[in-house]
């Protein structure tokens, strides 16, 4: 696992971008996996700006979900769906055919979920992930227990990610408790999985995540099976980490060429 700490989010996002701008260089038609939440969104702006420059082609680019609300109408503002059409696949010039997700309004929610993860096997694998980490550590919505083997399949919210979540509603009652996730077994099979996390409250998540033993408590620990993990981090979600002085020197003294 690779630790980078940046100063802000917006050096985190462009560092991130820039990977992805690279890969779409070496692999024109990459399938990108995409988080949603605000912590991504300098990732997505920074890419689309890449991208309008001229400094990449993205018109061959696909595009992943990592996951869905169940029982959102896939038009509603706040389904996975509509926020990843809305800040990635739209901003990139891309249209719905570009574009992968589960179907949280499936009459058979576990078919759905089989058919989502047959899906992303068919198109040859996620070749970059990008995740963000919950406050009690999860990735995806893969809630704290949640087996390391999993695949995707529909989970129960915390009552805790659900608020974190109320701020994209009218309130908690809004929030749906259901949701359709790729499972973390799911997960590492992408060629390249890059996390970032912003601020001090994603703090001891990320320590846990990094520094920790792997634990189901933990699923962002599930990181280090993975023989290809980048974890962005700012200062103040770097601030719990023991190893911060290495993780920095090690950064510092890594060769141009060999990128994220």
């Amino acid at each position: 696992m690779e630790v980078v700490i940046v100063k802000d989010s917006a050096t985190g996002g462009a560092l991130i971008a820039d990977a992805m701008a690279d890969l779409l260089r070496r692999k024109p038609d990459a399938l990108l996996g995409v988080a949603t939440g605000s912590t991504p969104l300098p990732v997505y702006e920074a890419l689309g700006a890449t991208v309008r420059a001229g400094e990449v082609d993205a018109s061959h680019a696909r595009i992943c979900q990592l996951d869905e609300y169940v029982g959102l109408p896939a038009g509603h503002p706040e389904s996975y769906r509509s926020v990843v059409l809305r800040q990635v696949v739209e901003p990139l010039g891309l249209t719905e055919n570009s574009f992968m997700g589960p179907d949280g309004t499936a009459q058979d929610v576990a078919a759905a979920c089989a058919a989502y993860d047959q899906a992303l096997a068919d198109a040859g694998g996620v070749d970059l992930q990008l995740l963000g980490i919950g406050t009690d550590g999860h990735i995806g919505f893969n809630e704290p227990c949640s087996s390391l083997a999993s695949r995707t399949r529909i989970k129960t919210l915390t009552q805790q990610t659900r608020r974190d979540n109320a701020r994209f509603f009218n309130g908690l009652d809004e929030v749906p408790h259901h949701v359709i996730t790729q499972g973390i077994g799911t997960i590492l099979e992408a060629r390249h999985l890059v996390l970032l996390a912003t601020g001090e409250a994603k703090a001891d998540a990320v320590a846990l995540a990094v520094e920790g033993p792997l634990s189901a408590l933990v699923p962002a620990s599930a990181l280090q099976l993975h023989p290809h993990a980048t974890v962005v981090v700012d200062d103040a979600a770097a601030s719990r980490l023991k190893l911060a002085d290495y993780f920095r020197a090690t950064y510092a003294a890594k060769p141009d060429w060999q990128g994220l």
